[in-house]
């Protein structure tokens, strides 16, 4: 399968920042996305509004943190994105946003535990919470690479929620998840607190997700 060019994904950056605003994962001009594109990046502009963002919009970062000139200036967490991208090989794009029941849990510090075999999707048993630090620093890159620690998911205390994934589509689909285990897990919260599964449970779940979904089928003999 070929990989996608500038164009498609510029188009791609553009569908998942607006779906991300009609799901109520973002409001106003909070959250950002990037993809990883051979030895650069692509990254959303700072403080455009979703249903404004347009391809053209999308910001070119090369290695050196320069951008082509006459670009727009690229989200004030490009810093972050640069370097999950740089230290995880393993994915091509990074989705942030401030979806609410993240929010919630990520501003009371409260990582997301094994309260429903879902929670897997993150890559983990559970979602935690990197530390604290102030947006579009070194240092809540650092907070935040360290604390997914090989995970796609985790929460950023006190700010929201931070995905990495092989594709764009993907990195969308586990921020949607991971905004519905949390809203599962506040609820189980105001109700007396959840049930959790075991480590046991948890781990036949991810062997079950590595064969889910369809495969291509081998050729008949």
């Amino acid at each position: 399968m070929s990989q996608p060019n500038e164009a498609e994904l510029r188009a791609a950056m553009t569908r998942v920042m607006k779906a991300m605003d009609e799901r109520g994962l973002n409001r106003g001009t909070s959250g950002n996305v990037s993809v990883r594109f051979g030895q650069d990046m692509l990254v959303t502009p700072s403080g455009v509004p979703a249903p404004r963002l347009e391809p053209e919009h999308m910001v070119l970062v090369r290695p050196d943190g320069s951008s082509p000139e006459g670009a727009m200036r690229p989200s004030s967490e490009w810093r972050m994105h640069w370097g999950l991208l740089a230290s995880r090989t393993d994915v091509n794009a990074v989705v942030h946003c401030h979806s609410r029941y993240a929010t919630i849990l990520a501003c009371a510090g409260r990582p997301i535990p094994a309260v429903h075999y879902m929670v897997a999707v993150s890559g983990g048993s559970s979602i935690p919470v990197a530390p604290y630090a102030t947006f579009g620093t070194p240092e809540l890159a650092e907070a935040v690479a360290a604390s997914l620690d090989g995970r796609y998911a985790a929460l950023m205390a006190n700010h929201g929620q931070i995905v990495v994934a092989p594709s764009l589509d993907r990195a969308l689909s586990i921020a949607e998840e991971v905004e519905e285990q949390a809203a599962v897990y506040w609820g189980t919260l105001a109700i007396g607190g959840p049930n959790l599964l075991d480590d046991q449970a948890m781990a036949a779940i991810s062997g079950q997700f590595a064969a889910y979904g369809q495969r291509p089928r081998k050729p008949a003999p």
